[in-house]
């Protein structure tokens, strides 16, 4: 698990209380995204007609075949990517409202790390952009790397980590903005089994301790049973919302819970959930 020992940092206070009482609720209306073809043809439809609704708080793991519109649907969320038709709603206010007060934090399946920055510098970049005064940065930094049990190696440039661990330096900058909104793009994907496995304990950690909203795509059953509140299996291009498979599992997860009879029935009700597969 990662550590946090070096400060003593109370983190209930520092990250997961805010004055700013942000509601993160989302609520996805009729959304459909098409995108214009290359050629000139008919254009290409990823979503159609997708309803959600996640609670403030709740971990969400986005699942599907390749093609079925997954990431879009977090860029859609993120105002990274703007819908057709339909409307999502954060807290009441538009992704584009949300993005400008910067309450997303985004973690993509490779951490783009600056090869000539430190990790303590990777991770402050976001706070040097925004301007954040150098005293907070330095604070922030020292939290976040501890929060990610990188504390010890804020001098190490990213060729001398792991990739797990230089994934939890994408992660450390993600949060150092204190983002209300967590969006992880299939952030594991590349890793193997072992390490995959340990950063699934250090993310439901972070979760615990930050209580940030997180959204999370993946195409593993397992990882999105193990992580999360509740599953979205989405279906076949074009993406539809096919079920929503709550995941009742008591937290903290330990690995030993994936051997059970409850982990592998909720697995099958993922799997068992896809249409046109």
């Amino acid at each position: 698990m990662f550590q946090a020992e070096k400060a003593n940092v109370n983190y209930d206070r520092n990250l997961a209380s805010d004055p700013d009482e942000f509601n993160t609720g989302i609520i996805i209306k009729n959304l459909s995204v098409k995108f214009p073809d290359k050629n000139g043809g008919e254009p290409v439809e990823a979503l159609r007609n997708v309803n959600l609704e996640i609670k403030p708080g709740e971990f969400v793991s986005l699942v599907g075949p390749s093609g079925c519109g997954k990431t879009t649907l977090l860029r859609t969320i993120a105002d990274l990517q703007q819908p057709t038709t339909g409307t999502i709603s954060i807290g009441g206010l538009t992704p584009r409202e949300v993005r400008l007060q910067q309450k997303f934090g985004i973690v993509f399946q490779n951490p783009v790390l600056y090869e000539w920055r430190t990790v303590r510098r990777n991770v402050c970049m976001p706070m040097e952009i925004m301007g954040i005064p150098k005293p907070e940065r330095t604070r922030r930094v020292s939290e976040m790397l501890e929060l990610v049990g990188l504390y010890d190696f804020g001098k190490k440039h990213p060729h001398e980590l792991s990739g797990g661990m230089q994934q939890r330096v994408g992660i450390a900058r993600a949060l150092a903005l204190r983002p209300k909104i967590l969006l992880m793009d299939e952030p594991f994907s590349a890793l193997d089994e072992f390490t995959k496995e340990k950063l699934h304990l250090d993310l439901q950690n972070i979760w615990r301790k930050t209580r940030k909203t997180i959204i999370f795509v993946t195409h593993s059953m397992q990882e999105a049973v193990f992580l999360s509140d509740k599953v979205v299996v989405l279906t076949p291009h074009p993406g539809r919302v096919s079920a929503v498979v709550d995941i009742n599992l008591p937290r903290p997860r330990g690995l030993e819970i994936k051997d059970t009879v409850k982990f592998n029935a909720l697995v099958s009700k993922v799997r068992n959930s896809f249409e046109g597969v």
